[in-house]
């Protein structure tokens, strides 16, 4: 739902519209959206407006050997190398509580060598005691390294710090912040 408003938006549709045709014809706008869940790319994939230009696709971001052939070929079929804007939208948490801290670095990293401008939504330090409290009513262990982590507290502004000093990205704006008390920041390479 979040990528077909933000289609429709950045060409200037309508909700009721259901077309590229009816508002900005001749426009080359195309989305890829990824996600690590295939029940959610299915769901996705059958419900969009846009299939020739919304691409949905299930894909581990954090497994190097699966998005590298994937993403090259998916930019390449459009002559690019990059994207000129790449959204992370409610993921760093899960990279994060995943992958740990060097699993976060490495993410922004990436993110940062493939796009012109990043868009990022990070879970505020709030969010991951609660995932990690579900986690335990659930009767399950805590995250791998929920514990170890030593990125806490603040995490936007942990991000920032990465992305500016260690990836060479600028911050651009910070939009404020969401109803689920979330920063959205904009950062250019």
């Amino acid at each position: 739902e979040l990528s077909v408003a933000l289609y429709r938006h950045l060409l200037g549709l309508r909700e009721s519209e259901g077309s590229v045709e009816q508002s900005a014809a001749g426009t080359d706008l195309n989305l890829l959206c990824c996600d690590i869940d295939p029940v959610l790319i299915e769901r996705a994939q059958q419900h969009s407006p846009f299939p020739a230009s919304i691409s949905f696709a299930n894909l581990d971001i954090m497994d190097s050997s699966a998005r590298e052939p994937f993403l090259s070929s998916y930019l390449g079929r459009f002559g690019r190398s990059t994207f000129d804007i790449c959204f992370c939208m409610s993921v760093t948490m899960w990279i994060h509580l995943n992958h740990g801290d060097r699993g976060l670095r490495e993410f922004l990293s990436f993110l940062s060598s493939l796009c012109e401008y990043l868009l990022i939504e990070p879970q505020p330090w709030k969010c991951y005691r609660a995932a990690a409290r579900r986690l335990r009513k659930l009767g399950r262990n805590d995250f791998d390294h929920f514990r170890s982590l030593a990125i806490r507290g603040d995490i936007a502004e942990k991000i920032t710090q990465i992305l500016t000093n260690d990836c060479a990205m600028e911050l651009v704006c910070c939009f404020g912040s969401t109803s689920w008390d979330r920063s959205l920041l904009l950062f250019k390479s």
